[in-house]
């Protein structure tokens, strides 16, 4: 599964929450409606961006299909903006820096 894909389907905020709910459990597509506010067609859309991400498996079972969050491809995503760390982490670290000698400059004055 690419990267890219994953990103897709991490993009929208609804399969985002779809996500948490499988974290959960596994759960079929009627149980996924039943949390949301949208139609049983946008939810198996957004299960199916979801699957083609590679963050869902599903497989049928009777007349349902069951689906369970893959989080293989999560990691990928995950190293991906780790690298970006970087530069927060030094940005956070100056201005920690910077409030540490505001304190002390405070401290000498008084």
């Amino acid at each position: 599964m690419s990267l890219q894909g994953a990103f897709r389907a991490l993009a929208d905020p609804t399969r985002r929450d779809i996500l948490v709910l499988l974290a959960n459990r596994d759960m079929t597509v009627s149980e996924v409606c039943n949390r949301f506010e949208i139609t049983r067609t946008a939810v198996k859309k957004h299960l199916t961006i979801l699957e083609e991400g590679g963050l869902v498996t599903a497989w049928p079972q009777g007349r349902e299909r069951i689906n369970r969050l893959s989080p293989e491809p999560l990691q990928a995503v995950s190293d991906w903006v780790e690298y970006f760390s970087q530069f927060w982490d030094g940005r956070l670290d100056a201005l920690q820096d910077a409030i540490r000698n505001e304190t002390e400059q405070e401290k000498t004055d008084e």
